[in-house]
């Protein structure tokens, strides 16, 4: 047996041992935790250094990569000081078709 499916297996067990509201909760956290640090890695992936950011001082990036939760705005002046770009897609929970995607900012 592989151990990702090992872990699969604990992990759906600890999941199905813990009550529904606290499974979320801990998955949101999760979430906001890689998107910390994807944040980083992306910048790091650019060739840009905190210091080559000129929007932020050195410290405030690395407030910003720490945060969990930020607004729009300040994202789209992060990605666009590394040289990237967003787009923002909605769609309906049910249906994870691309055909059902509804782009609503690119920028």
């Amino acid at each position: 047996m592989k151990s990702t499916t090992r872990q699969k297996d604990i992990l759906g067990e600890l999941e199905a041992s813990l009550p529904p509201e606290r499974v979320n909760r801990a998955k949101k956290e999760a979430e906001k935790e890689v998107f910390r640090i994807r944040l980083s890695e992306l910048r790091k992936q650019m060739g840009v250094k905190q210091e080559d950011i000129k929007a932020f001082s050195q410290s405030g990036i690395s407030k910003l990569e720490s945060r969990k939760d930020m607004k729009i705005s300040t994202l789209l002046e992060y990605l666009d000081s590394i040289g990237m770009g967003l787009e923002i897609k909605a769609y309906p929970k049910k249906k994870q078709k691309k055909s059902d995607e509804i782009l609503l900012l690119k920028v």
